[in-house]
């Protein structure tokens, strides 16, 4: 199994009060597994619908790793949405603006 360093961002940090561990696995799965034996269900749950990034790059579960590598656990991020125009601010003089009579 290769050993990694996985730095742990927002609720994961916190879950593992640390933002740094060291961790073994043959893929970014088994090494979240491996954490989340260690962190707790919550941990898991978190990580689960989180994302992996390796040494800069995104990275699928499944993906093989090798000794050293850095790994990084992302938690899930809310907010936002995919319609850029759903909390635009309406433009000065728009009809809404102008008073009802």
């Amino acid at each position: 199994m290769a050993r990694v360093t996985v730095r742990l961002f927002a609720a994961l940090r916190e879950l593992a009060e640390a933002s740094r561990v060291e961790a073994e696995g043959d893929t970014v799965e088994e090494v979240v597994g491996a954490l989340s034996e260690r962190f707790g269900p919550r941990f898991a749950s978190v990580a689960g619908a989180g994302s992996a990034v390796v040494d800069g790059e995104r990275a699928d579960p499944s993906q093989r790793l090798a000794e050293g590598q850095e790994v990084a656990l992302l938690p899930p991020v809310s907010g936002g949405g995919t319609d850029p125009g759903a909390c635009a601010l309406p433009h000065l003089g728009d009809e809404r603006d102008r008073p009802r009579g």
